[in-house]
């Protein structure tokens, strides 16, 4: 939930920002070796006005002190190294008398931390390098009886060269040795190394003092907030073109997340997503063009460096290298193929189908309806056009066909819906009750108000059941909140995302502005939704009546495994009306009959042991770099099931645009392998079958 925030911030802003930078004349001259980065003077004031705007206008009003400094200090230092492997000890140790000055220095304009830091870190990279190019000129062995830990979330930095160059080796070496397996031939694979890391220096030597801003300045933005952050000019131009809801490319939203490009979101119906091969935290690692270029590594790239080659012309190709995010420790990459389209988000429609369930000897008629977004012709709106593109004007149409068609219940797929309009939210909410308040919005300064849906109009008054999963978020989380207060329907799935804030985007440009240098683009978070029952939708999420098992914990993924997270917290009911759809007795017998079938339905024990089987493998943080030990290793996860497959039947099912043509499948086959959708149309089965005659 954003939106363009033109002239928010009052003028008068500017002049407290500047009146506090005056202290800059106290402040310490830098001193910079030749070839150091430094800061330009519109990044100073940037940070000035940045920090002025956080401090006064943020929803989260944090008190800059040593607390927050120490905050920003380990964020930009998990930033630049997450895997602990370019600063040695003895930097970190050095770097400390930064820990508590970075809250006085964002006061002052000062960038003197961000950018000695970031020197410091190129400086070891470039060392690596060095080193990684005498390493790769010695013969490389694979019988001596070595492992490799690739997750060093938990290690301690290295306390000399030596030990890092001993990483180092072995990463380099379990890189050949996978190449090797693969049938690779030595001589490519060393080559396909040297250029890989050649690319990599060359692209570091081109880092400017934009990117290093940026890294930093999120850094900050990131402690106070996940979803506060700051866009130097090019990637506002980034930001801006997404939001236009119009660009040709792959259909995802990308960040640098460590050293990786990482997948933040999938754009619903774009090629990447109908692809099903590439998912939310899958890193690229590699982009090349067309069907037979070579590929071009992007570890350590920056994001908008990376998105350059991602995106392209319609019906061009463009082939990704992939690390799966549900992938086990020593899983090799993927290449997933890519025709480029002209994406346009307010196209990516609702769907639906008439699927039949048997209960016993009776066939149950269920109307499914799939929302992979809350989307909005506002322009359309604006116009008053008669029908305008709209969630809830294609909901409402194929509820009509469904009753006319004499389905027993509706479901609502919202499974990986990351939101989309509000205004689409409580209108389609709106279809299923007479009125009443859909979500309460609190603001900073503690105002509250309340979207409310006017119309007495129930288009559909019968059995519902919503289905969310862990990346069901936002605009999905206010509908299914408030089909759940209303006890208008039954919710089936895990645990939502947790998102419960709203971002406005402010142009920084109208405060600094010379016009010599763009100031680029502050997104910060101004509000919190909160249900009619009062809770806040932010942090928790929305709890499902039936949780389904999971293969993703809070701790992994959603609002609450972000540190900085606003928290979860109540506000005063607001009055609204419940109904008796979903009564309290009813609803306790068919979570006995559920419970039941976690223990006894094959489909179910088989889902629940899939996922504690991969949740164990991706603990499992060791690789032989042994020859023989390393190919029994990769011949056992062949043996084994295919857990990974599990975890992405479950995020959503097949695909029509990945259906087999040939075989012509039907809608049965297409969800065979859907153990979500299928347990929910037992869910709604047994409601059906406890209803009043």
């Amino acid at each position: 939930m954003k939106r363009i925030l033109p002239i928010l911030i009052p003028l008068s802003l500017l002049v407290v920002v500047f009146l506090h930078g005056k202290t800059q004349d106290t402040q310490v001259k830098a001193t910079y070796e030749q070839g150091d980065l430094q800061p330009t003077e519109t990044q100073k004031k940037v940070e000035r006005l940045v920090f002025g705007i956080l401090s006064n206008y943020h929803y989260r009003k944090i008190p800059v002190n040593d607390s927050l400094s120490s905050k920003i200090f380990d964020a930009y230092i998990k930033n630049l190294d997450p895997n602990k492997v370019f600063f040695l000890a003895a930097d970190v140790a050095e770097m400390e008398k930064y820990r508590l000055t970075i809250d006085e220095q964002l006061n002052m304009g000062d960038l003197t931390s961000a950018f000695q830091m970031y020197n410091r870190y190129q400086k070891r990279m470039l060392e690596r390098y060095a080193y990684i190019d005498q390493l790769m000129k010695q013969p490389v062995e694979f019988t001596s009886d070595e492992t490799y830990q690739p997750d060093r979330e938990k290690a301690q930095w290295a306390e000399t060269a030596e030990e890092l160059n001993n990483y180092w080796r072995k990463d380099l070496k379990r890189q050949l040795l996978d190449w090797k397996i693969g049938g690779k031939a030595d001589t490519t694979a060393i080559r396909e190394l040297k250029e890989r890391y050649a690319r990599s220096a060359k692209y570091m030597a081109r880092t400017r003092s934009e990117d290093v801003f940026q890294v930093f300045m999120n850094a900050y933005t990131e402690s106070i907030d996940p979803h506060t952050s700051y866009m130097i000019p090019k990637a506002a131009q980034e930001f801006n073109k997404d939001m236009s809801q119009s660009f040709e490319g792959i259909g995802a939203t990308l960040r640098l997340e460590g050293d990786y490009v990482t997948i933040q979101d999938l754009i619903p119906g774009g090629p990447a997503f109908r692809s099903k091969l590439i998912n939310p935290k899958d890193r690229i690692v590699g982009v090349a063009q067309g069907d037979e270029g070579a590929f071009v590594d992007v570890i350590g790239w920056f994001t908008d460096d990376a998105v350059k080659l991602i995106r392209g012309t319609k019906g061009t190709v463009v082939r990704l290298k992939i690390l799966a995010a549900n992938g086990v420790t020593g899983s090799p990459t993927s290449e997933v193929r890519i025709v480029r389209e002209k994406i346009k988000i307010e196209e990516q429609k609702a769907k639906q189908e008439v699927l039949n369930f048997k209960q016993g000897d009776k066939n149950v008629k269920i109307g499914l309806i799939t929302i992979p977004m809350f989307y909005r012709d506002f322009e359309g709106a604006r116009k008053r056009e008669a029908d305008f593109n709209s969630t809830t004007s294609d909901v409402r149409k194929f509820l009509t066909a469904f009753k006319q068609s004499g389905v027993d219940g509706v479901v609502i797929d919202l499974r990986n819906n990351g939101g989309g309009s509000l205004i689409e939210a409580v209108d389609l909410t709106g279809l299923f009750i007479t009125k009443g308040p859909v979500v309460q919005r609190k603001q900073a300064d503690g105002k509250i108000s309340q979207e409310v849906d006017r119309d007495i109009e129930q288009v559909y008054a019968g059995p519902l059941v919503i289905m969310i999963n862990r990346f069901s978020a936002s605009a999905s989380e206010i509908f299914a909140a408030a089909i759940q207060d209303y006890k208008r329907g039954i919710i089936v799935g895990e645990q939502s995302y947790g998102k419960g804030t709203v971002q406005s985007v402010v142009d920084l440009d109208n405060y600094l502005g010379d016009g010599k240098e763009p100031a680029g683009q502050l997104k910060i978070t101004l509000e919190k939704f909160y249900r009619v029952n009062g809770s806040s939708t932010q942090h928790k999420g929305v709890s499902p009546d039936f949780a389904l098992p999971s293969a993703f914990s809070a701790e992994e993924f959603g609002e609450s495994s972000q540190p900085s997270a606003l928290p979860w917290d109540m506000i005063a009911s607001t009055s609204y009306q419940p109904t008796n759809n979903v009564v309290p007795a009813v609803l306790s017998k068919m979570q006995a009959a559920y419970a039941t079938r976690l223990k006894t339905k094959p489909d179910l024990i088989k889902l629940r042991a899939d996922f504690e089987r991969w949740k164990k493998i991706k603990e499992t943080n060791s690789i032989s770099l042994n020859m023989e030990k390393r190919k029994k290793e990769l011949d056992e996860q062949k043996k084994k099931p295919d857990e990974s497959q599990a975890v992405m039947d479950a995020l959503g099912g097949a695909d029509e645009s990945t259906a087999d043509k040939d075989k012509k499948e039907n809608a049965a086959d297409k969800h065979a392998k859907d153990a979500y959708l299928k347990e929910t149309q037992q869910i709604l089965a047994d409601w059906l079958a406890l209803q009043p005659k």
